[in-house]
């Protein structure tokens, strides 16, 4: 099914590498939440895990958040179809540990937006899956 489309380019940008990934990386579990559609479907492509609604994403992001000391996605290169509400962007994300073991991984992720929030989104990571 597809949505209406409700955001510009500009701002299907600033909502995934600002609004997202700034949540995400500042640990902001609230932020980052209300980025989902209450419906909204994580999904690893490149591991087959799924997150089906804001339960199962907020789970999966409390262990994410609780697995690094810091989290940093950075160089985001980003493809937008503003017509139909949809935007990928490839970047790196910097994992550090507690114990300072550093992650680095190259992903992609595809977004399709329903009401301004995130409906679906597909992840293409490059290494082991981080967001079990």
């Amino acid at each position: 099914m597809q949505y209406e489309p409700t955001l510009s380019r500009a701002e299907l940008i600033e909502f995934a590498t600002k609004s997202y990934f700034g949540s995400v990386d500042a640990k902001d579990l609230v932020a980052t939440l209300a980025c989902f559609h209450d419906e909204a479907l994580l999904t690893v492509q490149t591991s087959f895990t799924r997150h089906a609604g804001k339960p199962a994403i907020r789970r999966m992001l409390e262990e994410f958040f609780g697995a690094f000391e810091t989290i940093v996605h950075r160089d985001f290169t980003c493809t937008v179809d503003e017509a139909n509400g949809r935007i990928s962007a490839s970047f790196e994300a910097v994992l550090t540990a507690a114990d300072g073991l550093v992650t680095r991984l190259s992903n992609t992720n595809f977004w399709r937006f329903r009401d301004g929030k995130f409906q679906e989104a597909y992840v293409y990571m490059s290494g082991a899956n981080v967001l079990v």
